[in-house]
């Protein structure tokens, strides 16, 4: 299941193999491949891959930083004919970045704090819009990842519902990096459940425009059809579509 691909594909080539075991993760589970949203994670690479996997099709990208995803917004504003990109913000937020995404991302999925719901809804107002957030989950309990415990994000998403600028989707997690993914599948099973029971607590909007919801928000390239077959409505595969990163 866990396939490896070789850097000397195209990313389209990528992006299709990619697809393709989406699409059969979905059939092996009776779902619909049209109902996951594939988030191509273009974090450290260069702009012209992201343009690369634009005229391939892909419309999702996530970033960790602000300052890369606000770098590669301008560079798309640039164009004479920019790009239909919806930017993810996918990696850990400081409260003080938070006014460069309001009005540019279209999702932030690492929400892990009510502080931090609390400074996006003060940067909403200020613009009047809605903010589309996740609830991130440290859905294992490890040290080194953010996130709400389950039990903790029951009362965030309680207290965060009284927000009038910020619009809770759904959940997000990182499961534990592993060889084997089938090991993840508890994981990705916990978040779903949690899901279900925030949907039911008419604590999540199950109704956007733009996302399916609840919106789960979970696996990546070692382990994304496990996700998949446990109800990700969105994977967020990197790696596996631009190949290895250079953190050098």
């Amino acid at each position: 299941m866990n396939e490896e691909r070789e850097d000397c594909f195209s990313i389209a080539d990528n992006l299709q193999f990619v697809r393709g075991r989406i699409k059969t993760a979905c059939e092996r589970s009776g779902r619909r491949p049209e109902d996951v949203t594939l988030i191509a994670v273009s974090k450290l690479k260069p702009f012209s891959d992201i343009l690369e996997a634009g005229a391939a099709g892909a419309e999702d990208f996530g970033e960790n930083y602000v300052q890369e995803l606000t770098q590669k917004i301008e560079e798309n504003n640039s164009l004479v004919e920019s790009r239909p990109i919806r930017w993810h913000m996918i990696g850990h937020l400081q409260k003080n970045k938070v006014k460069y995404l309001i009005g540019r991302a279209a999702l932030i999925h690492s929400v892990d704090s009510v502080p931090l719901a609390e400074q996006i809804e003060k940067e909403a107002a200020k613009r009047e819009q809605v903010m589309r957030i996740l609830l991130e989950v440290n859905i294992a309990g490890e040290e080194s990842k953010w996130g709400f415990d389950p039990d903790g994000v029951i009362r965030a998403a309680q207290e965060i519902a009284s927000f009038s600028h910020v619009r809770v989707l759904g959940l997000m997690t990182s499961a534990p990096f592993t060889e084997e993914p089938e090991t993840n599948r508890v994981y990705f099973r916990g978040l779903n459940s949690l899901a279900k029971e925030l949907a039911a607590k008419e604590l999540l909007s199950v109704t956007d425009p733009d996302f399916r919801g609840p919106v789960l928000s979970m696996g990546m390239t070692g382990d994304f059809e496990v996700a998949v077959e446990e109800g990700a409505t969105m994977v967020r595969v990197g790696t596996a579509i631009f190949g290895r990163r250079n953190y050098e």
